[in-house]
């Protein structure tokens, strides 16, 4: 595996880690780079040396992040400074990130898989096709802990890990040399290096807005009701009604007796006229928002005719409304009568000669209110 090939694995392999996505933490994208110091295990023949990394990497939950890291290192060997010694992988690693709030610095906890590649000089003097260069390479284990620190738009990680790979055994190289070979003393055939290092995170793009509330909406006046008598401000003619008083449709109190002004009748006659069924609505309506309200339908005439006569007319003018209020849902328990007054309650009191006793208002129905 060459060096293209380690970028391409960085960058298809971090693409797994963008399906996780919310808005309670910084889920932004950052690059990281971090210089450090590798302690080589003993038997590498290889001077401890520095290394550098590059990644790219993002949080997929408040507490857990991946990443994906190129390494490069180039050490001297021990036995002669002159040979290529050098050392380069990919790994992917999981961060454990125990976030306190109010602390900007919170442990983690470290783990990863790569793959480590090597590239190694060896001198096997007298041969003469030494020095030759031999190519190795598999997968790799880290594991460690470290310390996240935030500093605004930068963060700082300080690290230490422990990584285990396979490895060029130095042996085995240099006996393929030799022909026969001698008897080969193996070498291990995997290395441990402690990974020591400090590095940066760096978010790309512009820092998430907190969520901004939505401006509160004023309240439109149907859905006020300022004097509590259940109708809207829109629909309340008398904004200012009083407790226990019984309310009609367009907000004002209903009065003891309601005048069906309107709900008149022709001279000597007994039927609704059309102009009366609109009134006769609008008392329905009063009558079903109000299911507590009793009424008595009363009936009355003009001053024309005998007293008995206008007795029988008023109480059939009674009768008509009684029966328009019950076939529009009105229960016969909430009304009394239908009830006849004749002309004993005039409205306004005229002569009994004709036509000053044609008073219309005279010819008209009441709802009386009961309690």
């Amino acid at each position: 595996m060459n060096k293209k090939l380690l970028c391409a694995a960085l960058l298809g392999g971090l693409s797994l880690a963008g399906a996780a996505n919310a808005q309670e933490f910084d889920d932004r994208w950052y690059i990281t780079g971090s210089t450090g110091f590798n302690l080589q295990d003993n038997d590498r023949d290889t001077n401890n040396a520095p290394f550098v990394t590059l990644g790219l990497g993002k949080f997929i939950n408040p507490y857990w992040s991946i990443d994906g890291e190129l390494n490069y290192q180039n050490p001297n060997r021990d036995s002669n400074q002159d040979l290529n010694w050098s050392q380069y992988g990919i790994s992917f690693d999981a961060r454990r990130h125990f976030i306190a709030e109010g602390r900007n610095w919170n442990p983690y906890l470290l783990m990863g898989l790569g793959y480590q590649q090597e590239e190694v000089e060896f001198d096997n003097f007298p041969n003469p096709d030494s020095p030759f260069e031999d190519e190795a390479g598999g997968v790799s284990a880290k594991f460690g802990g470290g310390l996240q620190g935030d500093l605004g738009r930068v963060k700082i990680r300080t690290e230490l890990a422990y990584r285990v790979n396979n490895a060029i055994d130095d042996t085995d190289a240099a006996l393929r040399l030799d022909d026969p070979p001698p008897e080969r003393n193996d070498g291990p055939d995997y290395f441990g290096d402690v990974l020591a290092s400090v590095g940066v995170v760096i978010p790309l793009g512009p820092e998430p807005m907190a969520p901004v509330a939505p401006a509160p909406v004023a309240p439109s006046c149907a859905d006020l009701d300022d004097d509590g008598d259940g109708v809207n401000n829109c629909d309340d003619k008398c904004p200012d009604s009083q407790a226990g008083q019984t309310i009609g449709p367009d907000g004002c109190p209903v009065p003891v007796s309601i005048d069906l002004k309107g709900v008149n009748f022709d001279f000597d006659k007994s039927t609704l006229r059309p102009d009366a069924v609109a009134i006769l609505n609008e008392a329905v309506q009063i009558l079903q928002r109000y299911p507590e309200l009793r009424v008595e339908v009363a009936g009355h005439t003009d001053l024309c005719g005998t007293d008995a006569y206008n007795q029988s007319l008023s109480e059939r003018r009674a009768s008509a409304v009684y029966d328009y209020l019950s076939s529009n849902g009105i229960d016969a328990s909430r009304m009394v009568g239908p009830n006849g007054y004749g002309e004993s309650r005039p409205l306004e009191p005229t002569a009994q000669t004709l036509p000053e006793c044609k008073n219309e208002r005279n010819r008209r129905t009441e709802l009386n209110v009961q309690n």
